[in-house]
């Protein structure tokens, strides 16, 4: 396998941000269409809860990634230092 560009990496992250960005918006249109009853409430309790498990999963992703990306960008400094 191939090791990703940092190029590469930045746009993944951008992608998981957009995607974490999305979920909330939908879960948020989701919540604001239930009516107000006892049941609705739940649902969107658990629209909300299931939304904020999605996101954070993402954002360690996200988080691993940008690590990963910084990582790749020292070993390039390091390596353009020894050769100069």
């Amino acid at each position: 396998m191939q090791t990703p560009t940092t190029i590469q990496l930045r746009t993944a992250i951008e992608v998981l941000n957009k995607l974490s960005e999305r979920l909330n918006q939908r879960a948020s249109d989701s919540a604001m269409q239930l009516r107000e009853s006892p049941f609705d409430n739940h649902q969107a309790g658990r629209i909300e809860v299931t939304a904020i498990e999605q996101t954070s999963r993402i954002q360690s992703v996200a988080a691993q990634l940008e690590q990963w990306r910084n990582e790749l960008m020292q070993q390039r400094r390091q390596c353009v230092s020894h050769h100069v």
